[in-house]
């Protein structure tokens, strides 16, 4: 079978396409053909080694969306998905959503639980919410749940995701490209950006996924960790199937792995990618 793995740590270039055997499930475990894997950022810092040592190589690929037994199933894995088959935990495994393709519902998992814990726990019906990065990943689930909630929301995005933004119900949009801020008072502001903001609003409470915020005298901010959980994860599939929330995606073959992770760290993806090593898939171009 094909999987993307890295043999060092470095730049994209270390990724590799390996012909490897497929795995051998062990007790407990289930063995899944997988449809999809998806890009996640914080998978840079995996390849550069910035989360530590681990054992090389190392297959990427956390989000995983596939079949198990004959049955679909998705979940979040420590790594291995990018590959056409992963040994994964028969408990980090539970059933997708049946609206939408299994290669789209590996666009789920790390994204949409990150954005579940932002904002489920923290935001409230008629608070004014800024969600601070809204065009990436996390960002576009982290609209559409505070939306769910009944949230009045405040978004920050590149013009290139006004449009989807907006179609996620977010109610303003402050464009930072053009150093526009917003100066009027929020009740939780969410950061989902790898750096700090250069300006904060009039805030009640600062949730950060991503760089720590440094909060004005007063403020409440905690940096949250995304867990991973199952109960979760599956309230996700079912407002999908509700039609609640909508997911969007952008699939490119296992090949193109490499250059998916120079965009990403060229700042240059919006959304979620997925990566299949199966089917019709456009290339990446450009």
């Amino acid at each position: 079978m094909k999987a993307a793995r890295i043999h060092r740590h470095g730049d994209p270039s270390v990724i590799q396409i390996d012909d490897v055997p497929i795995p051998v499930p062990g007790p407990g475990e289930v063995l899944v053909k997988v449809a999809a894997t998806s890009f996640n950022p914080t998978e840079i810092a995996v390849r550069r080694g910035i989360l530590g040592p681990m054992d090389l190589p190392y297959t990427l690929g956390w989000d995983v969306a596939g079949t198990a037994n004959g049955e679909p199933v998705f979940g979040w894995l420590d790594g291995g998905a990018a590959a056409d088959y992963v040994v994964a935990p028969r408990s980090r495994l539970v059933s997708p959503p049946s609206s939408i393709p299994l290669v789209t519902a590996a666009a789920i998992p790390l994204a949409g639980l990150t954005a579940w814990q932002a904002v489920i726990p923290n935001v409230a019906k008629g608070q004014r919410v800024f969600i601070n990065g809204a065009g990436g990943g996390i960002g576009g689930f982290a609209v559409q749940l505070a939306k769910y909630v009944g949230a009045h929301v405040i978004a920050t995005a590149s013009p290139r995701s006004h449009e989807t933004i907006r179609r996620y119900g977010a109610d303003e949009i402050v464009d930072y490209t053009t150093g526009a801020r917003l100066d009027d008072p929020v009740d939780v502001m969410i950061h989902l950006v790898g750096t700090p903001p250069p300006w904060i609003p009039p805030v009640g409470t600062i949730i950060s996924a991503a760089a720590p915020v440094a909060a004005p005298p007063g403020v409440p901010s905690s940096h949250m960790v995304t867990q991973y959980d199952t109960g979760q994860l599956t309230s996700l599939a079912q407002l999908i199937d509700a039609g609640e929330l909508v997911v969007d995606a952008v699939t490119h073959p296992l090949d193109d792995i490499a250059e998916v992770h120079r965009r990403g760290e060229a700042g240059d993806i919006r959304g979620k990618i997925t990566i299949t090593a199966a089917g019709d898939t456009l290339r990446l171009r450009g």
